[in-house]
């Protein structure tokens, strides 16, 4: 695979984790760029680690990767989203409207790893490819880390605008990106 396949393919994985990045950074507290650049670097990190697991178990039992990680990624961003949106839904009631100030480690990798386990199955495509897989997770890994990052300080920027309605619609935007990950998966799209 050539340099600007590699690139392609990086920016294309890191779509789920941008989209989910405007939503942490909307419903954050006036973020900072160094909370952009931590949540980036959790998510590029996961990002790259999942195609090298992939790679490594499509040697193994790609099969059974392939036919239950639409369904984890699903789980895990509808429960997330759903997690969001009742906040929001509570939170709009409360007159406080109080932002978040902080997103908690667990959440960032849980978020992280719901919107990766595509790279995972893009590892387990690449195991069957003559490509250096190394170079690959560490491109898909820094194109996330620099998408979140950005994510992160749009969202900075439409919170205030959205006010507590960011984080539904920040629910919203992941419980999307795991439906659209299980109807690509299920054969739908095309």
């Amino acid at each position: 695979m050539n340099m600007s396949a590699t690139l392609i393919l990086a920016f294309g994985m890191s779509m789920d984790a941008f989209a989910a990045s405007i939503g942490k950074g909307a419903v954050l507290h006036n973020p900072r760029f160094r909370d952009a650049i931590r949540t980036g670097l959790i998510f590029g990190t996961i990002e790259a680690i999942t195609p090298l697991i992939g790679w490594a178990l499509g040697f193994f039992a790609s099969q059974y990767i392939l036919e239950w990680d639409h369904w984890v990624a699903f789980t895990l961003l509808l429960i997330l989203g759903g997690r969001m949106i009742a906040d929001g839904i509570k939170g709009s009631s409360d007159c406080r409207c109080e932002k978040v100030k902080h997103h908690s480690l667990a959440l960032l990798i849980c978020t992280a790893v719901a919107t990766s386990l595509d790279a995972m199955a893009i590892g387990v495509g690449l195991a069957f490819l003559q490509v250096n897989i190394f170079h690959t997770a560490m491109v898909i890994g820094c194109a996330t880390m620099i998408m979140v990052t950005l994510g992160m300080m749009i969202g900075r920027y439409i919170g205030p605008l959205l006010g507590k309605k960011a984080e539904i619609i920040g629910g919203l935007v992941l419980i999307g990106i795991g439906c659209n990950i299980l109807y690509e998966h299920l054969g739908y799209a095309g």
